[in-house]
């Protein structure tokens, strides 16, 4: 029968897709961060960014475009790179808001969420680790019998963005009450923004330095 798992299947997979959705990394960072910074809505666009750019990975895996990434050195440092100068250009641009970019959640014009949408999709995107990664952890879910094998691939990977619909989402909303006093404590927000920046400029700096595995 297709896509006919054990319970057992099911509780290893859920389990592992829990924790790699909290795991931290430039993609949680980046929805956090503009929760902090814009209200929940900028929080939720950043979401939604993010989780287009892991379809786009997903759609990848499943038709196995992602093995060029890990076996060509070339597209693999192309795309690395122009990640991590993503990275450090949007660590930059937190660094010199001096904690200007703070603002009030009805204040985030459908223009600014438009934008802060593809940003993430970008932040996601241009990650070659996580193409890999998941060209690496979902085949270990595939099963002989249970159907295609690009099928499998897709539906797991639908399933870890389906998980991150119950993981973030809280998490944007928690982080939104932040804003307020933000709001209200330029000398914090302005740290705020210095520790994202930071944050960004760093994890660009990991990237650009790491190797395929």
């Amino acid at each position: 029968m297709m896509f006919d798992y054990s319970l057992a299947h099911w509780a290893t997979f859920f389990t592992a897709a829990i924790l790699l959705n909290l795991s931290p990394g430039p993609d949680m960072a980046f929805i956090l961060g503009q929760t902090a910074q814009r209200g929940e809505r900028s929080g939720f666009a950043a979401m939604f960014g993010i989780w287009t750019g892991t379809l786009i990975h997903v759609m990848f895996a499943a038709l196995g475009l992602s093995a060029v990434l890990a076996t060509s050195t070339v597209a693999f440092s192309v795309v690395k790179w122009m990640g991590a100068a993503y990275l450090i250009w949007l660590g930059v641009q937190a660094l010199s808001s001096q904690g200007t970019r703070l603002s009030t959640d009805g204040q985030a014009s459908p223009a600014r969420l438009q934008k802060i949408f593809k940003q993430g999709i970008l932040v996601s995107v241009l990650n070659p680790k996580v193409a890999i990664f998941f060209l690496a952890f979902l085949p270990q879910f595939v099963q002989v019998g249970a159907g295609p094998v690009s099928a499998q691939l897709f539906l797991h990977g639908i399933l870890i963005i389906v998980v991150a619909a119950f993981v973030e989402p809280p998490l944007v909303l928690m982080g939104s009450k932040l804003t307020g006093y933000l709001s209200n404590n330029r000398n914090v927000s302005r740290w705020m923004d210095r520790g994202l920046g930071t944050l960004f400029i760093g994890l660009g700096i990991k990237l650009a330095t790491s190797d395929r595995v």
